[in-house]
């Protein structure tokens, strides 16, 4: 019941904003869907095209101010990790816990290397269409590549979900139902990656500790000098001396 009352309001409200902005409207709503992601996209697109199917606005035009709406909100979100930059990011990172900064390193040596395809498949994935923004902007990816690169996903993401509630009609709310289960898997892999992360992260710890606690408790022995492990000239200045 609280899922249908969540998709009915989110329905009410962009119908409101399509109602009073025609198709501006509706990239306005995926504007704003890209800031805060828990308002799904997956309700927002189908009911733009369920509402292009009842001749109330122009499908192309949907199709264009819905690209539009998702490249304005990456935008600011990659001028949010651009503000945010590498310095800020590693001081925020060496104060958490379980954390290190070689982690901010990493990634942004596996940024490097597959920054657009992240940035262009990212758009297609639920919770990192928003999210992947920001790391291209504390990377300072060139912004018309990113730009385009996110036009060319959210163009694809925004077709097929307009396209399915343009030809589901009155029916596009079934729509949800199968984003809901791709938006499950993701988060399912999410858990999974980070649990396995902390996991990992706090045995390295204990481990250090234990290797410590071994040191202080069983120091090494001191032994004697032999006169093989002092240099050449120590010895020679030795012998000096004693001559002397």
């Amino acid at each position: 019941m609280a899922a249908s009352d969540n998709l009915n309001v989110f329905a009410d409200w962009a119908i409101g904003l399509m109602e009073a902005l025609g198709s501006i409207g509706a990239g306005v709503a995926v504007a704003i869907e890209n800031l805060f992601p828990p308002i799904p996209s997956e309700v927002v697109l189908p009911l733009a095209g369920f509402t292009a199917s009842q001749g109330t606005i122009v499908l192309w035009e949907v199709l264009v101010w819905t690209t539009v709406g998702s490249v304005v909100g990456a935008l600011a979100l990659y001028g949010l990790g651009a503000w945010l930059g590498p310095v800020r990011l590693r001081r925020i990172v060496d104060r958490m816990p379980l954390m290190k900064v070689s982690d901010v390193d990493r990634t942004e040596e596996w940024f490097a290397r597959h920054g657009a395809k992240a940035v262009f498949f990212g758009r297609m994935i639920p919770i990192f269409r928003s999210l992947i923004s920001i790391p291209a902007g504390v990377q300072r990816m060139p912004l018309a590549k990113f730009t385009l690169l996110t036009a060319a996903g959210s163009a694809i993401w925004n077709t097929v979900f307009v396209m399915a509630g343009f030809l589901l009609g009155e029916q596009w709310h079934r729509i949800e139902q199968y984003a809901d289960g791709l938006q499950v898997l993701v988060i399912g892999a999410v858990i999974v990656v980070v649990s396995l992360f902390l996991v990992a992260r706090v045995r390295q710890r204990v481990k250090g500790t234990d290797v410590e606690d071994s040191r202080a408790t069983n120091p090494e022995p001191a032994r004697d000098i032999e006169p093989d492990d002092l240099p050449d000239a120590a010895i020679t200045g030795s012998h000096g001396t004693m001559e002397r």
